[in-house]
């Protein structure tokens, strides 16, 4: 039996997401976000879906642009905070001792110490309800050089990205690898 849960966003996992934006006096500010992803593989663009309220949301506007850095485990406290507190009232970077680092191609900055940086510049704004979506075009993804195996692939297992339970508001960490995609399906 199945129970019905009525329309929710019930999707497992969530990623854990730090959007990063500079405001309009030029001030780096980050915020947490899950509700995103990849959207297009070519050209490779990712999505995120913010409330208007953010302080980030105006700031995603003005400067066509973010950074969307990946958390590992070991910033699970910074991520949260980032999620807490407005940047209107706090300078976040400045309280968790973070690194903002300028991008090279879009007007925001990166998180020198979380192991995955995007570049992103904003090429379609789609307003959906209670939020609204950017999707941003990665014209650059960085990667902390000891988190590669040979081929420059990420090791997510070094990564240890953040995932997020939206129901419990729990978060979790990417557990070990079960198959290997697009080949396990071959034995059926």
């Amino acid at each position: 039996m199945k129970k019905s849960m009525g329309a929710r966003t019930l999707v497992y996992p969530t990623p854990v997401f730090v959007i990063c934006t500079y405001d309009d006096e030029g001030n780096p500010n980050a915020m947490t976000a899950a509700w995103g992803g990849i959207c297009c593989s070519s050209p490779p663009c990712v999505a995120v879906s913010l409330r208007k309220a953010t302080y980030t949301y105006s700031s995603l506007l003005a400067k066509k642009a973010f950074t969307l850095n990946v958390p590992s485990e070991n910033y699970i406290k910074e991520a949260d905070y980032f999620g807490l507190v407005s940047g209107k009232k706090e300078n976040k970077f400045a309280h968790t001792g973070l690194t903002p680092v300028k991008s090279d191609l879009v007007d925001a900055p990166y998180i020198k110490e979380f192991p995955v940086n995007l570049e992103c510049k904003i090429i379609n704004v789609l307003e959906i309800g209670l939020h609204t979506q950017f999707i941003g075009e990665v014209l650059d993804a960085k990667i902390d050089d000891t988190l590669q195996e040979k081929g420059d692939h990420p090791l997510i297992e070094q990564i240890k990205p953040l995932i997020f339970a939206p129901e419990s508001r729990g978060y979790h960490v990417v557990g070990k690898q079960i198959a290997q995609a697009f080949a396990i399906g071959n034995d059926t």
